[in-house]
């Protein structure tokens, strides 16, 4: 491997790493928001949106945790009819797999990318007590879905190049069910 391919390849593994840790980053906002809620509840205070608040922080950690996930194998792969065939069908199948995640995440990726031009031309908000311009939480999902969409590309060539992909698979965190 060239030294030029050595670099891109930290350099996707470090953007799915910083992924993963946006993800968590907004999960621990999600703590202190209802953190926050409850302590105005408590000294009776109103903190108008703090829901939609936490509403939009859990839907960009989901779509920031998509690739790190993925490349940890936490995502879940029915692998009875991969594990039961011969190399060669694997290799095809997987292909075919990774074919067609790409495909959809780019289209998905695509449309939310689209979607959130049109909020922000739009000055669209949200219908809540915070009036936040949507196109805000909207760069969660845009941003999380290219990378899963890279991940995913990833992977496809590295299937094509090498005959298998990057899933590295944690004997710990698979079920007990396999």
């Amino acid at each position: 491997m060239t030294s030029a391919l050595k670099k891109f390849r930290s350099f996707l593994d470090y953007l799915y790493l910083a992924s993963g840790i946006v993800a968590a980053v907004f999960l621990i906002a999600i703590l202190i928001l209802i953190l926050v809620q409850m302590l105005a509840r408590w000294t009776g205070e109103v903190f108008p949106g703090a829901p939609d608040y936490a509403g939009y922080c859990m839907a960009a950690a989901s779509f920031f945790a998509f690739a790190h996930a993925l490349n940890r194998g936490s995502h879940i792969r029915v692998s009875i009819l991969i594990n039961a065939v011969g190399p060669k069908m694997r290799r095809a199948l997987e292909f075919w797999c990774f074919t067609i995640g790409t495909g959809l995440a780019w289209y998905f990726a695509y449309y939310a990318i689209k979607a959130t031009y049109w909020s922000w031309k739009f000055h669209d908000v949200s219908q809540g007590q915070d009036a936040t311009p949507i196109w805000i939480p909207q760069m969660g999902m845009v941003i999380g879905g290219i990378v899963f969409a890279i991940a995913l590309t990833d992977h496809l060539v590295h299937i094509f190049v090498s005959g298998d992909h990057r899933i590295k698979s944690d004997v710990v965190e698979q079920s007990h069910g396999e």
